[in-house]
C-alpha cells in the first residue's frame, strides 16, 4: 500500500465520530436505536496501514564499546536461543512470536498473544 494516513489525519478520523451513518440509515434509524443501539461499521479501519516488526532482542552498551565493534564482533543480547520473539505493532508489543520459513520466505508462528486491545497500541 502506497499511501499512508499521518498521525492528524488518523486522530481526525478517529474524532470526527460522523461517519454519515445517520444519513444512510434514514429515518428507520430512529425507530431502531430506541430498540437496541445502532452498530457502527468499523470495517474503513481495517484498511489503515500498521507497521509490523519482529524485535529479536536487546542489549545496552556503552558508546566506547559500540565503537569498538567492528566485522568480527559479536555484541551479546538479552535472549535466549529459542525464547519467543517479541511483535510490535506501531512500537506496541502485540505477541510473541517464532520464526517459521514457508515457500522460501520468512513468517511468523503467533505463539502468545499479549492481550494487549487496540487501545493499547495507539500512541
Amino acid at each position: 500500500m502506497s499511501s499512508q494516513l499521518s498521525d492528524s489525519d488518523l486522530d481526525n478520523l478517529i474524532n470526527d465520530g460522523d461517519l454519515g451513518l445517520d444519513d444512510a440509515l434514514g429515518d428507520e434509524s430512529s425507530t431502531l436505536s430506541v430498540a437496541q443501539p445502532a452498530q457502527q461499521d468499523l470495517s474503513f479501519f481495517g484498511k489503515i496501514p500498521v507497521n509490523v516488526t519482529l524485535e529479536v532482542a536487546s542489549t545496552e552498551i556503552s558508546l566506547k564499546e559500540l565503537m569498538d565493534v567492528d566485522t568480527s564482533s559479536v555484541i551479546v543480547l538479552d535472549k535466549l536461543a529459542g525464547e519467543p520473539l517479541d511483535v510490535k505493532v506501531n512500537g506496541a508489543l502485540f505477541a510473541k512470536a517464532e520464526v517459521v520459513v514457508m515457500n522460501g520466505n520468512y513468517g511468523l508462528r503467533i505463539v502468545e498473544l499479549s492481550g494487549a486491545g487496540l487501545h493499547d497500541l495507539t500512541a
